[in-house]
């Protein structure tokens, strides 16, 4: 049995299997539909439920707020019709882009520790170029004998060599692979690009950039391209770390404030002094440091909690969810930690 569902969007209509999701009877069809995490947890196939009915299970409430699924958004990849329906995914006054999933051979190309628990690896392209994606984009890595993981691009586009910040996560074999076992000229299988939360070239508002932890690498890419295009807003980075020893890139970012008076870079420490460097939460050096966000884009990226902690600071204060660019990444442990919700119907 089958449901018709049509997608506005892209002006077809397709039979979806009892059971399955809009967003992979979407894609097994060709359609080009907005997607990231397909796990339920970034928002970046959310989409409008025009008629119809389905049902979704294992979702985050940053992905999909309970204020939002009342007014009838519904996350493609976690939907499953009930019967015939209509959506139509989300669209933006600006720039959104959808660039062609690749497959790209690699090999790593070096190896280095950005802290105690963050390694940084490089990876050159051995083929599958030209590889276009956005900054703030990540990608399905997969390492030998290794589950497949996803991993932003810390690097520009357009560069030829791959940049990652891997974390060493407890009970995480890929990260524990990296840390022991990883050596230059290893090939590595690369696939993408995904997500939503990539820069949006054509803004013109101040942006603000938060980043935790290894969510430094897509700040990386996002604040970078921004500065090579010459785009004109002033740039607010706040990248929050626990202590002294997890921060690194400053002075790289330090000295790039220096020659482009448009970047703001502030690192803020959770265990801090208060001393050296601001103290305490990142989001709440934000909430300290503006009162509201008029004409802002906020590009987030870190742990689930911060990224939800300051995506709530934002919206307290009305920017728009539309103007919130995020990518969360949950562990199993933090998927269940957090209550995930399940059985939802709409």
């Amino acid at each position: 049995m089958s449901f018709k569902v049509r997608i506005a969007s892209a002006d077809r209509t397709i039979d979806v299997p009892t059971g399955e999701t809009i967003l992979d009877a979407a894609l097994e069809a060709g359609i080009g539909y907005p997607f990231g995490c397909q796990s339920g947890n970034c928002g970046a196939c959310k989409s409008h439920l025009l008629k119809g009915e389905v049902s979704m299970e294992g979702y985050s409430d940053f992905a999909l707020s309970d204020e939002e699924k009342t007014s009838g958004l519904i996350l493609a990849c976690r939907a499953a019709p009930n019967a015939d329906c209509e959506v139509a995914w989300l669209q933006e006054e600006d720039d959104q882009v959808i660039h062609p999933r690749q497959v790209l051979a690699t090999r790593v190309l070096s190896l280095d520790d950005a802290t105690h628990d963050i390694k940084r690896v490089r990876l050159e392209v051995v083929s599958g170029e030209p590889f276009y994606f956005s900054a703030g984009q990540f990608v399905s890595v997969s390492f030998e004998g290794c589950a497949p993981r996803d991993y932003s691009m810390a690097n520009v586009p357009g560069d030829p060599v791959l940049e990652f910040h891997i974390r060493l996560g407890q009970a995480a074999t890929t990260s524990a692979y990296v840390f022991t076992t990883l050596k230059v000229g290893d090939p590595v299988l690369v696939e993408g690009p995904f997500g939503a939360s990539h820069l949006r070239e054509a803004h013109r508002g101040p942006i603000i950039a938060v980043a935790g932890g290894s969510g430094m690498a897509p700040m990386k890419s996002i604040v970078e391209r921004a500065l090579a295009l010459g785009m004109p807003q002033h740039i607010y980075f706040y990248f929050g770390v626990r202590a002294e020893r997890d921060l690194y890139l400053h002075d790289h970012f330090a000295d790039l404030a220096k020659k482009h008076p448009t970047l703001h870079f502030i690192p803020v420490l959770s265990e801090g002094d208060g001393i050296a460097r601001r103290c305490g939460l990142v989001h709440e050096a934000v909430a300290a440091d503006w009162d509201e966000f008029d004409g802002c884009k906020a590009y987030l990226a870190g742990p689930p909690a911060m990224v939800e902690a300051a995506t709530k600071l934002l919206e307290q204060r009305d920017m728009r969810r539309l103007d919130i660019h995020a990518d969360a990444f949950y562990t199993a442990a933090e998927m269940a930690q957090a209550g995930k919700k399940t059985g939802a119907e709409l």
